[in-house]
């Protein structure tokens, strides 16, 4: 009897081993879920308008204080990469499946699943703040769905005047006397209809290494994302004062649609794509 059930406890052993090694083996590919969070250093932000009681008060590190109305920004171009170095793209070319607007005021867009992930240990991310000057040409043809997310109402990524997508649209006010804060941000192109060519590039890729390992496969990774918009002001390329003159030499307007002001805010909250690329971008935590 005492070999019997020793046979059995061996058995259930093995057993128990080789469910164990089948799901290491079987593992699939898996999805990957990035929560993008925005925050005024370690405040989550909250809008509201001129007279709003709730909304979030960030004060610059020239003093300045202000607060947002409007939140939005496009993240495209994703990748993740492996431990040995192996990048794996994620529709990089397809903005229908591998783009959207990350947009403050719905939370539903904070969280962006990226499907079928390869298999693997994954040690970094990098994506883009906005969208790559290949696509950046409006093309409701080839990618109907982020055309007309981008162009709805509530979106608004579009450019009246221009052929291409806001990169990020941030409204609100600043001042104790609530003056109007517009910053909006894209690339321009230059020459004529059929013969454009690259103006001032916005597009900034991001490059995040992860605190711990994202590992796909039997798990779906959370990666959870900051973006600290104190950069807007006081990021590490420029320290800005929101001014209304025409002395903007070591400042900026608070109206920012233009490519003569933009790149200020871009290398900001975008990096400025050599020494900074990460803007105002960082990991805060991966849970497997």
């Amino acid at each position: 009897m005492k070999n019997l059930k020793n046979y059995i406890l061996s058995a259930a052993v093995l057993v128990g081993f080789m469910s164990c090694s089948s799901d290491d083996n079987d593992a699939v590919a898996n999805n990957v879920t990035l929560e993008f969070t925005n925050t005024f250093n370690n405040t989550t932000i909250v809008l509201g308008d001129a007279t709003s009681a709730d909304a979030t008060e960030n004060t610059s590190e020239m003093g300045q204080v202000h607060h947002f109305s409007e939140l939005k920004y496009v993240v495209s171009n994703i990748r993740l990469i492996k431990a040995d170095g192996t990048e794996i793209p994620y529709n990089v070319n397809d903005l229908d499946n591998g783009a959207t607007v990350i947009n403050q005021a719905n939370t539903e867009t904070l969280s962006y699943v990226l499907s079928d992930i390869p298999v693997g240990d994954y040690t970094e991310i990098k994506f883009g703040l906005g969208v790559k000057s290949n696509l950046n040409d409006l093309d409701q043809v080839s990618f109907p769905e982020f055309y007309d997310n981008a162009g709805s109402n509530e979106t608004q990524m579009h450019w009246e005047w221009g052929t291409g997508y806001r990169f990020t649209k941030i409204e609100g006010f600043y001042d104790t006397d609530n003056k109007e804060l517009s910053f909006h941000s894209g690339s321009t192109l230059e020459g004529e209809e059929g013969n454009y060519t690259q103006g001032v590039d916005a597009y900034r890729d991001i490059t995040l290494s992860l605190p711990t390992t994202a590992t796909v496969g039997n798990s779906a990774p959370t990666i959870a994302i900051n973006a600290n918009f104190d950069y807007l002001l006081s990021g590490e390329n420029y320290t800005i004062t929101l001014v209304t003159t025409e002395d903007i030499t070591n400042n900026a307007t608070p109206s920012a649609h233009t490519a003569t002001e933009m790149m200020k805010f871009v290398e900001n909250i975008g990096g400025n794509g050599t020494t900074d690329t990460t803007g105002m971008f960082s990991i805060t935590s991966v849970e497997n």
